[in-house]
């Protein structure tokens, strides 16, 4: 199952190893290292807007998933508690049976 992130952003549900609240978390000093470290890595995606200046969305969460290269980190304008809905969601669905 896929999980949307933001502007045209999908990860795959199993891959995420952690959702997080930008604001509670952000003042934490390892979490502000560790954020600093990834985007100095290239790991960070931001998916809160398009670049256009009437299309900014304020960034409420981030999601580390992992990626073929190690964690990816994705800066995003859904809430925290939104993507955990989602993905809450997703684990009850049942599953297609193939033929």
């Amino acid at each position: 199952m896929y999980i949307h992130l933001g502007q045209d952003t999908v990860v795959r549900t199993r891959d995420i190893v952690g959702i997080f609240d930008i604001d509670n978390t952000s003042v934490s000093k390892d979490t502000k290292n560790y954020l600093k470290r990834s985007g100095t890595r290239g790991q960070v995606r931001n998916v809160c807007g398009s670049g256009d200046i009437l299309d900014i969305g304020l960034p409420k969460s981030f999601v580390v998933i992992t990626g073929p290269g190690g964690p990816i980190t994705y800066i995003s304008p859904i809430s925290p508690a939104t993507l955990k809905k989602r993905v809450a969601a997703r684990r009850r669905l049942p599953r297609a049976k193939h033929r």
